[in-house]
C-alpha cells in the first residue's frame, strides 16, 4: 500500500518542544489502566523521532492503544500536539502494514448507517443476538459486550425533514445545520430537537447536502479516505460559509473535525478549509453567543431534575469553555452537575474493539462512579453521540443530548419519549 505522505506542517514543529516532563503520562487515562499503552510521551514525540526521515516504522505498536482523548494536549506545558502525533503514527503504520477489515468497517459510519436503514428492525434485532455478536467478535474482533447504536425505526432524519418541509419556519434569519451521521441514521430526534430550538429562536434552518465528517476514518488510520470525505464537505459547505451563514452542528465530534481535526491532521490549509473552519459552531457555543447578544429566548418551563452532564474530550479540545454549563442552568429547577472526569472511555470506535473494550470500561470508571454519586438521578447528558451510548451502557441510565433538554424546557419536546410535542 502506498504511503500517504504528510507534510507535518501543523503538527511536526511541536515535536521538538517536548521536554520529557511526563506530565502527559501522569494524566493519561489509558496509561493509568493498562500497560499496553506506554504513555503519550513515549508513544508520541519520543517514538516519533525514530519514525521520521524515511526510517522504518518503529516496532513500538503501543501507539495503537492511544484513544485520542487529547487529555495529553490539554496538560502539556509546552504545547506539543501529542494526540495528533499519535494519530499520524497510526496512519503511517497502516500505510505500511495495512488496515484490518474491522477498522475499515468501523471507520465508515455513513455506510453502516445506510446499510442498517435498509431493514432497521432486523439490523437492531441482529445486534442484540448473543450468537451474532459472538461471531462478529470471533471473526472481526468487534466486542460482543459494547453497546452498538440503534438504527432509527422511524426513518432517517432526512426523510423526516422532507415530510415536515411544508411546516418549516421561513425567516430572513437563517442558520445552516450540520447534523452528522448519528442524527441521520440513529438519533433523528436529536436533529428534531435542534430544529425546534433554532426555529423557536426565529431562525430558518438550511440543511444542505453534507457527508460524514471523516473522524471515524481518522481514528482508524484511513487518512486518504478521510481526506476525500473532507474535500466533499468543503465542496458542499464552503459556499454557505462564504455567503456569511453560520454552520452549526449538534455533534461535538463533527464540529471539531470540520473546524480543526481534518484540516490539521490532513494538512488541508486551503482558503476553502479556512473559510469553513471559521464558519462552524457547536450548537451550545452558538446559543451562548446568541444569549450574550440578548437574542436567545428564555421562556423556559421548569424542569425539576438533577442532571449529571459530561463534557466529552472533543468539547474540551474546542477550547471554547463549557457553553452547555452557560445555558442549561438558565432552566428553572434544573440542577446541572458537570463532570470533571478525564474521559468516558468510549472514544468513538475504540470501545467496539475486542482488545480495547475492557480498557474503555476501566478508563470510564472515574465517570461512572461520579454519576452514581449524583443522587437522585434519572438520566445523564453528553454532547457526543458515541460517549452517550457508552455512558448509557455503563450506568444503565438514559443519556440525552443537552439540546433535547433545552427543547424540553421550551415545551417543544418530550424528554422521556424523545419526540416533539407537536409533530
Amino acid at each position: 500500500m502506498p504511503m500517504h505522505t504528510q507534510s507535518w506542517e501543523s503538527v511536526g514543529p511541536s515535536l521538538d518542544e517536548c521536554i520529557k516532563c511526563n506530565i502527559c503520562t501522569s494524566y493519561c487515562p489509558v496509561a493509568e489502566v493498562t500497560d499496553k499503552f506506554h504513555g503519550p510521551k513515549y508513544s508520541g514525540p519520543q517514538a516519533q523521532r525514530f519514525r521520521e526521515n524515511g526510517q522504518p516504522q518503529s516496532p513500538d505498536h503501543s501507539v495503537d492503544y492511544c484513544s485520542g482523548c487529547r487529555v495529553c494536549n490539554e496538560v502539556c506545558p509546552t504545547g506539543v500536539r501529542i494526540a495528533e502525533i499519535n494519530a499520524r503514527a497510526r496512519a503511517q503504520a497502516a500505510a505500511e502494514h495495512g488496515i484490518p477489515l474491522r477498522n475499515r468497517l468501523l471507520g465508515r459510519s455513513d455506510m453502516l448507517g445506510k446499510l442498517g436503514m435498509i431493514a432497521p428492525g432486523l439490523a437492531n434485532w441482529g445486534m442484540r443476538q448473543g450468537f451474532a455478536r459472538s461471531i462478529a467478535e470471533g471473526v472481526l474482533g468487534i466486542s460482543k459486550h459494547a453497546q452498538m447504536p440503534t438504527w432509527s425505526r422511524e426513518g432517517t432524519f432526512a426523510s423526516w425533514l422532507k415530510r415536515s418541509a411544508p411546516n418549516r419556519l421561513r425567516s430572513e434569519r437563517k442558520v445552516v445545520y450540520y447534523h452528522g451521521c448519528s442524527t441521520m441514521y440513529y438519533e433523528p430526534y436529536v436533529g428534531k430537537a435542534a430544529m425546534a430550538v433554532f426555529e423557536h429562536n426565529g431562525f430558518e434552518v438550511v440543511v444542505p447536502e453534507q457527508g460524514c465528517c471523516g473522524l471515524p476514518l481518522l481514528n482508524n488510520a484511513e487518512f486518504p479516505a478521510a481526506e476525500k470525505y473532507h474535500h466533499h464537505n468543503l465542496e458542499w459547505l464552503t459556499p454557505y460559509a462564504r455567503q456569511g451563514y453560520q454552520i452549526v452542528g449538534t455533534s461535538t465530534s463533527c464540529t471539531l473535525t470540520l473546524k480543526e481535526e481534518a484540516p490539521d491532521m490532513l494538512d488541508i490549509h486551503t482558503p476553502e478549509a479556512r473559510d469553513l473552519a471559521l464558519a462552524v459552531w457547536d450548537i451550545f457555543e452558538w446559543l451562548r453567543e446568541l444569549h450574550a447578544q440578548g437574542q436567545m429566548k428564555t421562556d423556559f418551563q421548569p424542569i425539576d431534575m438533577v442532571l449529571p452532564y459530561h463534557p466529552p474530550c472533543q468539547y474540551r479540545a474546542h477550547h471554547i469553555g463549557s457553553p452547555v454549563m452557560d445555558i442549561l442552568p438558565l432552566i428553572p429547577g434544573l440542577d446541572v452537575r458537570e463532570s470533571h472526569a478525564r474521559c468516558c472511555g468510549g472514544a468513538g470506535t475504540y470501545v467496539y474493539k475486542k482488545e480495547k473494550y475492557q480498557i474503555a470500561m476501566d478508563v470510564g470508571q472515574e465517570l461512572f462512579t461520579w454519576v452514581d454519586e449524583q443522587r437522585p438521578v434519572t438520566m445523564t447528558a453528553c454532547t457526543s453521540e458515541t460517549c452517550r451510548w457508552h455512558i448509557e451502557s455503563a450506568t444503565k441510565l438514559p443519556c440525552r443530548h443537552p439540546i433535547e433538554v433545552l427543547a424540553a424546557a421550551y415545551g417543544l419536546y418530550d424528554l422521556e419519549k424523545r419526540k416533539l410535542t407537536k409533530e
